[in-house]
């Protein structure tokens, strides 16, 4: 071979095709269709005690979708997250006493925790790791102490939501189960479709090595904002179901919807279930739900297994229960991320896996 023919050689080895994984694509959506069919009749057979526990594990669901969506994808550990989960609360709340319906309230609550993200995005968006952690702690103390300022809802002393008083308790509850789940639905559907486009490339990329990826061009801090602002929305909306579940909105930190307790929460179930893949924070918060519903009668040992659990876990299965079930037998019930081929490699042969999102 010539060296002609050498170079021209390298030169085409150097160029691969990247497609998407579409491993389980249709079956997964089918899966998730029947699913979604099953939860939403639950209200027909089961009682309205079993749908408030289902109601606060959708919350717990929708809040770990966002803490993982920021953490596992975007490299954003934030600790701060409980500041939109009670601005939306107060964005049901404020709207309701006003004789806006509390349902439409939830749209207001995704949209209005969106806009205040974007402020506070500019206060922390230089900031890195713990610092990044810390100073989303600090801001949203700040937002709950503004709230707590604010004499026209109660202040500090928390308000009943209106709007909903008349409407006979089962029925209730049944509403405020269907909302839940649609705002769980959304979150979790969002998660998956923004990661199958260019973007969650980009958020892998960031994740990654952001100095790589600032000098292949990729905008670094646009990508990050429109995360945050993302998760945002769905902390927003999800303490709009909270408003909703509970008929009142408490501020107060011990408990209260400002309650850095939200975060932690969520962040556990992201930890138990697997950081980085969207099946994690689901098998997280069953995990959850499973354990608080089981030991929370025993008061403090409730957090000290809850603690314990977690010190297991990060130990002997660093990747969460099901990262660990993934990476022993390569089982993806959402498929994010994509292929590498070589020049005439054909879409039947062998393929080179790679993950944009792990």
């Amino acid at each position: 071979m010539t060296e002609t023919a050498k170079a021209s050689t390298r030169s085409e080895e150097k160029f691969l095709k990247v497609t998407r994984s579409r491993r389980n694509v249709a079956w997964s959506g089918i899966g998730a269709l029947v699913v979604i069919v099953v939860l939403f009749l639950f209200p027909y057979y089961i009682g309205p005690g079993t749908l408030g526990i289902l109601v606060q594990g959708l919350i717990v669901l929708t809040l770990a979708s966002m803490w993982n969506l920021l953490a596992g994808y975007a490299g954003l550990v934030s600790v701060g997250q409980q500041a939109f989960f009670g601005l939306g609360a107060y964005f049901v709340l404020i709207p309701a006493m006003h004789g806006i319906t509390p349902w439409l309230g939830l749209f207001i609550a995704a949209v209005g925790a969106a806009v205040c993200a974007v402020p506070l995005w500019w206060l922390v968006a230089r900031l890195r790791l713990g610092y990044f952690a810390i100073a989303t702690w600090v801001l949203a103390s700040v937002v709950a102490l503004i709230i707590e300022q604010i004499q026209s809802i109660s202040g500090g002393t928390g308000e009943p939501l209106p709007g909903l008083s008349g409407m006979d308790p089962a029925v209730l509850t049944a509403y405020t189960y269907w909302a839940a789940l649609v705002v769980a639905v959304l979150a979790i559907g969002g998660v998956y479709f923004l990661l199958r486009s260019r973007v969650g490339l980009v958020l892998t990329a960031i994740r990654d090595d952001e100095r790589a990826a600032r000098s292949s061009g990729v905008r670094v801090g646009l990508a990050r904002m429109g995360v945050f602002i993302a998760a945002a929305a769905g902390c927003g909306a999800a303490g709009g179901v909270l408003a909703i579940e509970q008929l009142r909105v408490d501020p107060g930190a011990g408990g209260g919807v400002f309650s850095v307790q939200w975060t932690a929460v969520m962040a556990f179930a992201v930890i138990i279930g697997g950081i980085g893949t969207i099946e994690g924070p689901i098998v997280g918060t069953i995990v959850y739900m499973v354990l608080q519903q089981t030991l929370q009668s025993y008061n403090v040992w409730y957090l000290i297994v809850l603690g314990l659990v977690a010190i297991v876990i990060a130990i002997f299965a660093r990747r969460g229960l099901w990262g660990t079930v993934d990476e022993r037998f390569n089982i993806r019930l959402f498929p994010v991320g994509y292929h590498l081929w070589a020049p005439g490699e054909r879409r039947g042969r062998r393929r080179v896996p790679t993950h944009a999102a792990p």
